[in-house]
């Protein structure tokens, strides 16, 4: 392996810790918005995105905006901790592969991107369950769990291994988000200066806001899909599977039913992409990778 592999790592670590306290509540209002057919019509109407929050706080308070803060802390440690050295790793051994510049063939950043992101997040799907569950707990109905290790243990017995891997499918799929994200993110980079050594903090903010946006605009109703495939608790529930959950949904909710939560994530995705992708580039430049 690349010695310096490490620090992309570390770089990759960081930034998704400092991700996970800045948007946690943002998450918690598009989650539960996300999961808005399965809740009670009472608890609907308080489904839009500036209410909810409102809601949320004034039901809750601080501790419910931060409701999943626990798996996701742990969950973003292994996620991009995994997804931006296998990211780089991929980069240079298939740019050497094909005699092309690591940082101009976007065929290189597309594979990389989607290799990374399977690896993410077939790595941390378990948590991400975990975490869906428990931001959404005080609005379904069903039982509460009292903390992230109730949840792990209430699911193990209940569900089984199966249990935790509920919206594994999509998360696979949705990994055609990052060959969107990334070949865009480097491509706004490059045109933006020469030498990637002269990337100032807004240069990546720029570059990482607007790929960001448009790739999760593009394929946001996988997160939809996925997120109601993981509030499911038994195989008795609503949704059953990918496809039983696309055409009820579309069913009883139309198109509009795959962007629930849409707002929420654009308004999320700003300070999310910013604060990964300086951080991460930041930290990577401090440690002098090349």
């Amino acid at each position: 392996m690349d010695d310096k592999i490490w620090k992309h790592v570390v770089a990759g670590a960081a930034a998704g810790w400092m991700i996970a306290f800045v948007t946690c509540p943002l998450d918690v209002v598009k989650t539960r918005l996300q999961a808005k057919s399965v809740q009670s019509a009472q608890q609907a109407q308080s489904a839009g995105f500036v209410k909810q929050l409102g809601t949320i706080w004034k039901q809750e308070g601080l501790r419910g905006m931060y409701r999943g803060l626990g798996p996701t802390l742990v969950g973003y440690l292994p996620a991009f901790s995994i997804y931006f050295p296998t990211y780089h790793f991929c980069k240079v051994r298939l740019s050497a592969w094909r005699g092309t510049p690591a940082g101009e063939d976007a065929v290189v950043h597309m594979i990389s991107a989607m290799t990374a992101g399977a690896a993410g997040n077939l790595s941390t799907n378990p948590l991400w369950v975990v975490r869906t569950r428990l931001m959404t707990q005080h609005v379904l109905g069903d039982r509460i769990y009292s903390g992230a290790l109730d949840a792990f243990s209430s699911i193990w017995k209940e569900e089984g291994l199966r249990g935790f891997y509920k919206g594994a499918t999509v998360s696979v799929v949705g990994v055609s988000h990052v060959a969107i994200q990334f070949p865009l993110y480097e491509w706004l980079k490059r045109i933006q200066v020469s030498d990637p050594a002269d990337l100032s903090p807004l240069n990546i903010l720029l570059a990482s806001t607007v790929a960001k946006v448009l790739a999760s605009t593009v394929t946001y109703p996988h997160e939809v899909i996925r997120t109601r495939l993981q509030i499911q608790r038994s195989q008795h529930s609503r949704f059953m599977g990918v496809f039983n959950v696309i055409r009820k949904t579309f069913k009883r909710e139309g198109i509009r039913g795959f962007y629930r939560g849409l707002y929420a994530n654009i308004v999320r995705v700003i300070p999310a992409s910013g604060v990964t992708f300086v951080t991460y580039e930041l930290i990577v430049k401090h440690l002098n990778v090349k």
